[in-house]
């Protein structure tokens, strides 16, 4: 949702505009802003021309740029797909990121340079925007009303003081809304499109605990014990192969029942043996190295399987843990069938059909079955959509909502998501310490974070390349 600053006076209102120019969508042309209200922008504005090569070669910082009344401001620049980009809408962007740097404290570039850059952002948005349409994407009036309810509510204002706000500094507040619309309407494309294509690996994440142990589980203590079986230096293979079997039977000892402590005071050949093996309490930064990322994955009690080290075999047992987060929650098991729109389902067609496999349900329709054969979540379908175990905060807000609020064996009616249209079932729910999954959560996170800002400059490279752009004038594109 957008998220702008504390309003500060006609400075405030103007960083509310700026701020719903996070995804770079371009503002019709009622919109604009210029003229005495809004400050510094107008202030030297002149007319100059939005090509490049046609601006001053000085090098000189953009000035504000305003067409002489309508002459040529509506001449199309370039034709993408199955719109167009006319001057007009390139001269208010212009006008828009150059105000956006100065309120950042940035020089503008001249303005043969932000012409490009900015044609390159408007062909960018376009695209993006014709490919939400055609993969079914809408913003519903609801959604948008309560998008602008926490823009006005963020900016501590009602929504029709904020409606004065951009009144009085010259900005139609119906543009506004759709701006908010088209920015909705792009992030829920990129979550849909971008986020399936990103995948991390359990051993991603294994390597991202162990590798940034200390940091990722700040706060956390670990009291942990050994049993090592120790290899001579240069040891050989019949060596090794020897330590490794005797290793692995001390495991199935302690696993079988015998006491942790005692078989390490008697076996091992660490030095705490004669404390059974308890190195006492250290953060994950002090944790040895080979004990690293065990002790963030294992539940407390839990015994490792043999791990290798240059000094030998060891066993692990994490005896307790403490500090770090919340560590009992609610979980609950749930399963879902989702329908999504695609090229050849609208999202009308998503939610009759998520409404009639509802009702089949209600009618008595196994929905295990029903989810097999009809759920486009690859994931869960083939296992009768059910999720396994989630915690919160696993999954989106539209659909955990709901979730929260389902007895066991309650069906619900559909609900939408930026996935499309979920009918979901909790099947149970319990409490559990949950210290290693929020770690596990948080490493994840960690990982898609790092990941989609590659992956989504590769889809957009992708839409841009595959695109039908044509310019309707010299020097862009080349």
């Amino acid at each position: 949702m957008t998220h702008v600053p504390e309003p500060r006076g006609r400075h405030g209102v103007r960083a509310l505009l700026l701020a719903a120019l996070a995804w770079g969508l371009a503002l019709p042309a009622a919109a604009q802003i210029s003229g005495p209200e809004a400050g510094g922008l107008s202030q030297g504005a002149v007319e100059a021309p939005v090509t490049p090569g046609a601006a001053s070669g000085s090098g000189a910082p953009a000035a504000p740029i305003t067409p002489e009344g309508d002459r040529f401001t509506d001449r199309i620049l370039a034709v993408v797909g199955d719109d167009v980009i006319t001057q007009r809408e390139l001269v208010e962007r212009m006008n828009l990121v150059a105000q956006q740097m100065i309120e950042r404290g940035n020089r503008p570039p001249d303005q043969d340079t932000m012409a490009r850059q900015v044609m390159e952002r408007l062909i960018v948005e376009r695209l993006q925007l014709q490919e939400a349409e055609r993969v079914g994407i809408r913003i519903d009036e609801m959604t948008l009303n309560r998008a602008m309810e926490n823009i006005a509510r963020e900016n501590r204002m009602t929504l029709p003081q904020l409606r004065q706000a951009l009144m009085q500094d010259g900005v139609d507040f119906n543009a506004f809304r759709e701006q908010i619309r088209h920015e909705l309407t792009v992030s829920q494309l990129q979550r849909r499109q971008v986020d399936q294509r990103i995948r991390v690996s359990d051993q991603e994440i294994a390597d991202l605990i162990a590798s940034e142990s200390g940091a990722i589980d700040r706060g956390v203590r670990y009291r942990i014990a050994q049993i090592m079986v120790a290899l001579p230096q240069g040891a050989d293979a019949r060596q090794i192969a020897a330590a490794r079997e005797k290793a692995e039977a001390l495991r199935e000892r302690v696993r079988s029942g015998e006491d942790f402590a005692t078989v390490a005071i008697s076996e091992s050949e660490g030095p705490q043996a004669l404390e059974g093996g308890d190195l006492g309490w250290r953060s994950a930064g002090e944790i040895p190295t080979v004990f690293a990322r065990e002790a963030v994955l294992m539940r407390t009690g839990e015994i490792s399987e043999v791990l290798r080290s240059p000094s030998g075999f060891h066993i692990m047992k994490l005896l307790e843990r403490e500090g770090g987060d919340q560590t009992r929650v609610q979980q609950t098991r749930a399963r879902h069938i989702l329908i999504s729109p695609d090229q050849v389902r609208s999202e009308a067609d998503a939610r009759r059909q998520a409404e009639s496999l509802y009702n089949r349900i209600r009618e008595g329709a196994s929905f295990e079955d029903l989810a097999r054969a009809n759920s486009d979540d690859p994931g869960s379908a083939a296992q009768g959509g059910v999720l396994g175990w989630v915690s919160p905060g696993e999954l989106v807000p539209a659909f955990e909502e709901v979730m929260d609020t389902l007895e066991p064996g309650v069906v619900s009616e559909p609900v939408q998501s930026q996935f499309g249209w979920h009918i979901i079932e909790v099947l149970e729910r319990r409490e559990v310490d949950t210290s290693r999954e929020q770690i596990r959560a948080r490493a994840r996170e960690i990982l898609q974070n790092r990941k989609r800002d590659e992956e989504l400059e590769l889809w957009l490279r992708r839409l841009r390349d595959e695109a039908y752009v044509e310019y309707r004038v010299d020097g862009f594109g080349s």
